[in-house]
């Protein structure tokens, strides 16, 4: 019982550390907006 209980230890505490790394991502970075462009060929804008 006590091997079973350290494996749900170690498990919590890399859930926890998995889920303040996405939190912190989420709040501390910012993207940088910029302009998006796509050429798109002549061929898929004529009516079929």
């Amino acid at each position: 019982m006590p091997t079973l209980f350290r494996l749900i230890v170690i498990l919590t505490i890399l859930a926890g550390l998995g889920y303040a790394g996405m939190w912190g991502l989420a709040t501390f970075v910012e993207p940088q907006p910029r302009e998006m462009s796509t050429n798109i060929p002549p061929t898929r804008l004529l009516p079929r």
